[in-house]
């Protein structure tokens, strides 16, 4: 058995390793790679018992199945042409004016997070956004940045928008509802504080008008949409009526999944492969590496500075750390560990304002979250893009965002928690 010290350090390093093979990703390799054996290593060197690991993984299992769940419906969506239709009402709706393109990419960019989460927004979204502003020949780089910065951001309204959400969801107590209901006014003032300042930062990109192009008109995707639509209502109804909102989500992709087979629009391999199934491994083998962390010193040193009660300012301090948290060790890590510094029985108010600040927080830095990096290559691989983010640019965007949306977004938050109490939740 190590030392309390000496197994903080080897703890420390195995969390570095995983997490530095995650961002960089070389040739492509899946982040399990190098998560699972550093979790073996966890428990062989007796870091965390095989009990605690077995009992992380277990607790970890229901929403990494969730999450696969919400992949393959996003994937779904996009063979059934919603990307496609949504880029050309894109197009239409915005009449080759830069400004109102931005404005429609907003809300197409945080409806999409929250109901289909993040990932859909960053790797289905920012080729449509990208293709459409080019399409009208407008600048991209205020679109796509947007798409970015909004998976971020804009992922703190429902459990099924980020995975970091469905962890604070089962951490919280609340109901889907009371959740949904609790984030909606957070969730709007973080837009709207995004959407502010990139009026103002991209002025120059969004000067002028473009002559519209014309396009063929794509039809609109009825079936999909209105199972995506069932879906979220079945997300909302789950807990009234005492289903697993998983269980919703895994309904959703079977009703998309069926005609789909059928046709051989898709097959069931691609099925599969779109429910990430090394990145599910990665995130279990990932949260025993941090109890690995978390129960040699971390842990108790991040629950002395978590507020015990969700005053004002205890929120804003905790929303703080959970954003620093986030930039150093990448928001997914940051939940696991803040989470199992607070413990059970914590106010839902503390959850929330944790998932504020890693969802908010990872605007600030490339490294933040896994979703950030993953944009920055899929706009790398895009065909002409004059878009491709620079570090300090992406950097100065962050500060000009994150400090007044996360300040925002707990101002919302606290309101909702005193002033709103009777009826939200």
């Amino acid at each position: 058995m190590l030392g309390s010290v000496a197994a903080e350090i080897v703890a420390l390093v195995l969390l570095a390793a995983v997490l530095t093979f995650a961002m960089a990703q070389p040739r492509g390799l899946p982040e399990a790679l190098v998560a699972v054996p550093a979790a073996g290593l966890t428990v062989v060197l007796g870091l965390v018992a095989p009990s605690e690991a077995v009992r992380k993984v277990a607790e970890l299992g229901p929403t990494v199945g969730f999450l696969a769940a919400i992949l393959v419906l996003a994937h779904l969506a996009d063979s059934a042409g919603v990307f496609r239709w949504l880029g050309w009402r894109l197009a239409a709706a915005s009449a080759g004016r830069p400004v109102r393109l931005l404005g429609l990419v907003f809300v197409a960019a945080s409806v999409t997070t929250a109901a289909l989460s993040l990932d859909a927004t960053v790797v289905l979204l920012t080729p449509v956004v990208f293709g459409t502003a080019a399409r009208l020949r407008l600048r991209p780089k205020p679109h796509v940045y947007a798409c970015t910065h909004l998976a971020n951001s804009a992922s703190t309204l429902l459990p099924v928008s980020n995975l970091t959400n469905l962890l604070a969801f089962s951490a919280s107590g609340l109901s889907f509802t009371a959740f949904g209901a609790l984030m909606a006014l957070p969730w709007l003032a973080a837009i709207g504080v995004e959407y502010l300042v990139f009026r103002r930062f991209f002025g120059a990109d969004l000067a002028g008008r473009a002559e519209p192009q014309s396009a063929e008109a794509e039809a609109a995707p009825r079936f999909a949409l209105t199972v995506l639509a069932v879906t979220l209502a079945g997300f909302g109804a789950s807990g009234a009526i005492g289903v697993d909102p998983a269980w919703v989500a895994v309904a959703g992709a079977v009703v998309l999944a069926v005609p789909a087979l059928v046709s051989r629009r898709v097959r069931v391999t691609e099925l599969v492969s779109s429910a990430s199934p090394l990145f599910c491994l990665f995130v279990l083998a990932l949260g025993v590496v941090v109890a690995g962390v978390t129960s040699h010193g971390l842990g108790d040193t991040l629950a002395a500075l978590i507020p015990a009660a969700p005053s004002l300012l205890g929120l804003l301090a905790v929303a703080a750390l959970a954003a620093a948290l986030a930039n150093l060790v990448n928001n997914l890590p940051a939940t696991l560990a803040l989470l199992g510094a607070l413990g059970p029985g914590t106010h839902p108010g503390l959850v929330l304002a944790v998932l504020l600040g890693v969802n908010i927080g990872p605007n600030l830095t490339y490294v933040g979250s896994l979703a950030t990096l993953l944009w920055r290559r899929v706009l790398a691989g895009l065909s002409g893009s004059d878009s491709s983010p620079s570090p300090r640019e992406f950097v100065l965007l962050g500060l000009l965002t994150v400090p007044a949306c996360l300040v925002a977004a707990v101002l919302a938050l606290w309101f909702g928690l005193t002033v709103g109490r009777g009826w939200l939740v």
